[in-house]
């Protein structure tokens, strides 16, 4: 009896729309940024290591550089 007073049901709402895909994270950009990145931090490393002239065992030859005299010998 109260269905002429009642208010109409309103329309459920739409489905929302499906989301989109995600960009991959397996691209090539990526890599080869990752690639530059590695190669930096390798070269970076390398540090006051070069620099060391002795081996292991110590210096084991004569030093090659000499520092002239003033009669130039």
């Amino acid at each position: 009896m109260g269905s002429i007073f009642s208010p109409k049901m309103p329309a459920p709402p739409a489905p929302p729309a499906p989301a989109p895909e995600p960009p991959s994270f397996e691209d090539e950009e990526r890599e080869r940024l990752a690639k530059e990145k590695m190669d930096k931090i390798r070269r970076s490393r390398k540090g006051r290591s070069s620099t060391i002239v002795t081996g292991p065992l110590g210096v084991e030859e004569e030093p090659t550089t000499q520092k002239k005299t003033l009669l130039g010998s």
